[in-house]
């Protein structure tokens, strides 16, 4: 592509998400709403990692075709030290890579590490896959992957 005029709508959406990123002197290259990620997704257009540790993966949900890279594991959380090589390993470094956790926070530190390797284009996936908790401490009522209704499966 080398036109502007070749980008698909979504592909637009995603420049002007980096544009903001700059604008606010983001560490990382912007957040992404979960029907943008979905569309680029779906396209083609990137790459979708699951940040989440193995068990959240496996018991509440998961992205069909997305890739799992734990930035923390276990049921301490425990941080992943191999993340951005396991990171490069599967995805590379210069591909549009958009992480996703549980609500969009652990995302962001592993996108905040990720271009601080030198990945070129790693977003994160706003609000995450099972939103913020509720006034009754409850995920998935009010924002999230799920919550937007978009593609996801359960083992």
């Amino acid at each position: 592509m080398t036109t502007v005029e070749a980008l698909t709508p979504a592909l637009e959406a995603l420049r002007a998400v980096e544009a903001r990123a700059a604008d606010q002197n983001l560490p990382f290259h912007g957040q992404v709403p979960p029907a943008l990620a979905w569309a680029l997704f779906e396209a083609g257009d990137a790459l979708l990692v699951d940040v989440r540790s193995a068990e959240e993966r496996k018991f509440v949900g998961h992205v069909p075709g997305s890739l799992h890279v734990p930035w923390a594991t276990g049921t301490a959380l425990t941080r992943n030290p191999r993340f951005t090589r396991e990171l490069e390993a599967k995805a590379g470094k210069d591909g549009t890579i958009l992480l996703l956790c549980r609500s969009g926070k652990r995302s962001v530190l592993a996108a905040e590490a990720a271009a601080k390797a030198g990945f070129t284009h790693v977003f994160n996936v706003l609000e995450g896959f099972e939103g913020e908790l509720d006034a009754r401490q409850q995920r998935g009522h009010a924002d999230g992957w799920r919550f937007h209704g978009l593609p996801w499966v359960q083992d």
